[in-house]
């Protein structure tokens, strides 16, 4: 290597030159909308790309993914960035990280949990399968009728209190705000299924918010121009009342006919 003689002559044309770039860039650099970048949104980009190859079935059960190196290479993006992904993706049950062996993709209707649920739905752009929809309401008759007899013996009165504020609000909203109504009557079960003091059904009921709210918000605009939604208000009352009064089998009872209402309503 040669020795680099710097004089001071050279330094300040340098200094100069550098800071003459820095004011001809400024003003593009600064009308462009650019933010720091994020490792967590690359990281959702793998998840995602991944989730479509397994729910495609271009990924089948029992396929090796390549190695981190090579996958990682081919999707643009660091090592450490794709390993988040890949751990995240088998904590949903669609692939297994197996020691010095690789990343085996699963048959996530065996080890898949119920964040799958939402991918399924993101995957099909909100559109489910009908073996899908049926599963998942028959799951849902089973879980809520249980809630709304637990509940109807344990709810507090500062529970049913907060039930009927929820239907006042339901009542009082545009039957058009989608949003607001879909809001609301989420929050309407699980405040049912908290009051039911089973510590699970909570938890399923969150677990399940992303796809429940599909549902809702879909029966809300098949309904929007007609008298269905009241309807939908006037069986929460009826449960609410139904709670207050203690009556479990009839709780249990109005549960299951407003689900099937709904089912009913969202199929036609």
């Amino acid at each position: 290597m040669y020795p680099i003689e710097i004089t001071k002559n050279s330094l300040y044309n340098y200094i100069g030159w550098w800071l003459y770039q820095i004011k001809a860039r400024t003003p593009i650099m600064m009308t462009l909308p650019l933010g720091p970048l994020h490792v967590d949104s690359l990281k959702e980009a793998c998840i995602n790309r991944l989730e479509e190859l397994i729910l495609s079935g271009e990924l089948k059960k029992g396929d090796h993914l390549p190695s981190e190196r090579d996958l990682a290479a081919r999707l643009g993006v660091s090592r450490p960035v794709l390993h988040e992904a890949i751990v995240d993706l088998a904590a949903k049950g669609l692939v297994t990280i197996i020691p010095r062996r690789g990343v085996v993709i699963n048959d996530f209707r065996k080890s898949g949990s119920f964040a799958i649920l939402s991918s399924l739905l993101s995957y099909h752009n909100g559109e489910l399968a009908p073996q899908l929809v049926d599963s998942l309401l028959s799951m849902r008759i089973l879980i809520e009728t249980e809630t709304a007899r637990l509940a109807s013996t344990n709810a507090s009165q500062e529970q049913i209190n907060g039930l009927r504020e929820i239907i006042k609000s339901e009542f009082a909203t545009n039957r058009r705000d989608l949003a607001l109504l879909t809001k609301l009557d989420f929050e309407f079960h699980l405040l049912i299924s908290i009051a039911s003091e089973n510590l699970v059904y909570p938890l399923i009921l969150n677990s399940f918010k992303s796809v429940y709210t599909h549902f809702t918000s879909a029966f809300f605009v098949k309904t929007a121009a007609n008298s269905l939604i009241d309807e939908v208000f006037g069986f929460h009352k009826k449960l609410v009342d139904a709670f207050e009064e203690r009556q479990c089998e009839k709780s249990a009872e109005i549960m299951r006919a407003l689900l099937i209402h709904g089912e009913k309503h969202l199929r036609t």
